[in-house]
C-alpha cells in the first residue's frame, strides 16, 4: 500500500452540511464526501484489492467505489482532513488478514469437573423430592 499514490487518488467534493449553523449554513459547503475508486487504484496490489474487496464489501458500491462522508466539523478543511484519515484507518484495517483459529480439545479435567457439577445439582433436586411410599 502506497500512502502518497492513494492519496492522490482520493476525489473529493463538498456539500452542504445538515444540521445548525445558523445563517452561514446555506452558503457554505462544509461536508465532505471522500470517494474512491478501488478497481483503478495504482496504490494498491492485487492481492490488497481482493482482500479489501473482501473485507469491505458492506461498505463498497456495486462499481467498487468507496464513499466516506464528514461533517463533524463546520470547517471544510477540517473535514477533509479527517475523512481522509478515516479513510487510511479503514483501508488498513481492511489489509488485517485475520489469524486462523486452531481449535483445541477439551481437557478431561473440565470434563469431568462439568460432570461432577452437573451430578451434585441432580443429587441435590433429587433430594428435594418427596419419598415414594409404596
Amino acid at each position: 500500500m502506497n500512502k502518497d499514490i492513494l492519496q492522490s487518488e482520493l476525489q473529493f467534493k463538498a456539500v452542504r452540511s445538515s444540521g445548525a449553523g445558523g445563517q452561514n449554513v446555506n452558503k457554505v459547503a462544509s461536508k465532505v464526501e471522500l470517494i474512491f475508486d478501488l478497481e483503478a487504484s495504482n496504490g494498491l496490489t492485487d492481492d490488497e484489492k481482493v482482500l479489501l474487496k473482501q473485507n469491505l464489501r458492506n461498505r463498497l458500491t456495486k462499481e467498487n467505489i468507496l464513499l466516506l462522508q464528514c461533517e463533524e466539523s463546520r470547517s471544510q478543511h477540517k473535514n477533509k482532513t479527517l475523512v481522509v484519515q478515516r479513510f487510511f484507518d479503514l483501508i488498513e484495517e481492511g489489509l488485517i488478514i485475520p489469524k486462523k483459529r486452531i481449535p483445541t480439545k477439551i481437557p478431561r479435567s473440565v470434563v469431568r469437573k462439568r460432570l461432577k457439577a452437573k451430578r451434585k445439582t441432580s443429587d441435590k433436586k433429587a433430594g428435594r423430592r418427596p419419598p415414594e411410599l409404596e
